[in-house]
């Protein structure tokens, strides 16, 4: 059995371009197990470099799982999910990672939720020393990744406090930029997330946390998921089963390996253990059971009916949407039989 890491085969397209989305390229390949018509399924997927967007990912290529399944997959990384969902839609990506500051996309039809992944914890609103309240951002300089669960989180603070975007000075900016700018102290605030706040920290030792996400769990849920694009999904049946098994049987074996997980997840990103078990740290890890259960008996329909709730009150959606437009829980059921 063989794996490599090379630049993926297919270029992401020129709608893309300019955009400096893929921070690195990783693929693993071989030449095991084909689908049903003999020849092995292509695939291309992507990821952010996080415990929650790599752990499934390097346990597929440890585990040899994508060779069980037929799979030869090509993987990219994306410093967000928006971009990814942008990916889906040109064709340059079969499926992808998103956090749930992302959902809106699929919600509004622009891809299909395919498997529950976790709920993270890992979202802030940070400040500079100084600032002691959501209330103290009024006219403040605040960065945001644009349609992020950072994005999601500074919404959610801010309406708590009775204020809204309008009331700071919002400043859009990529995940790298954030951390250079709180790192020099040009911008007072921002939503945003660890394991990149750690690095933050260590240039700005008493950065004030503002508000994280068990501020909010008692009425709207962070989980993150995989997505497919439309077109996989309503024309290729045996690529989303071959996919979604890799990722039930990495569910699996994340769930009774935590170590070994945080150790794989480390180095399939060329990060510090101790940096990704401190990301791993902000995560609530769903076994298979679980997400299982909660597919069937409508939690996840629950959560995302309540995002999409959040989402259309924020104005990022027109009208609420019936999670079963564009969660494909039957498809993840049925690869498990």
């Amino acid at each position: 059995m063989r794996f490599s890491r090379t630049f993926p085969r297919r270029s992401l397209g020129a709608a893309l371009a300019g955009l400096a989305l893929v921070l690195s390229v990783g693929a693993c390949s071989s030449g095991g197990a084909a689908g049903e018509d003999g020849d092995t399924i292509e695939v291309t997927f992507g990821y952010i470099p996080d415990f929650n967007g790599t752990s499934l990912l390097a346990i597929a290529e440890d585990q040899g799982l994508w060779d069980k399944h037929g799979v030869d997959a090509t993987t990219s990384s994306f410093t967000n999910g928006p971009l990814q969902i942008q990916a889906l839609g040109t064709g340059d990506l079969d499926f992808g990672y998103i956090g749930p500051g992302a959902f809106w996309l699929p919600a509004s039809g622009q891809a299909k939720l395919v498997a529950m992944n976790t709920l993270g914890r890992a979202d802030r609103v940070v400040a500079q020393p100084g600032i002691e309240s959501v209330e103290d951002l009024a006219g403040k300089t605040v960065a945001v990744p644009e349609g992020t669960s950072g994005d999601m989180i500074l919404t959610l603070a801010l309406e708590e406090a009775g204020m809204t975007k309008e009331d700071v000075e919002l400043v859009p900016m990529e995940p790298p930029a954030i951390v250079a700018a709180l790192s020099s102290g040009q911008v007072d605030a921002a939503g945003f997330w660890y394991p990149s706040l750690a690095t933050v920290k260590e240039q700005v030792p008493d950065l004030v946390e503002l508000a994280d996400n068990t501020d909010f769990e008692e009425t709207v849920a962070f989980p993150t998921a995989f997505v497919a694009g439309n077109d996989v999904v309503a024309d290729d049946a045996e690529k989303v089963d071959a996919v979604l098994k890799v990722l039930r049987e990495a569910i699996a074996y994340r769930a009774e390996n935590m170590d070994e997980t945080i150790e794989l997840t480390a180095d399939f990103n060329n990060l510090d253990v101790a940096d990704v078990e401190a990301d791993a740290a902000n995560v609530e890890v769903l076994d298979l059971a679980e997400l299982d259960k909660i597919t069937e008996d409508g939690t996840v329909d629950t959560w995302l009916s309540g995002m999409n709730e959040y989402f259309v009150q924020a104005g990022t959606l027109d009208a609420p949407v019936d999670p079963a437009e564009y969660y494909t829980g039957d498809l993840f059921l049925k690869a498990g039989e």
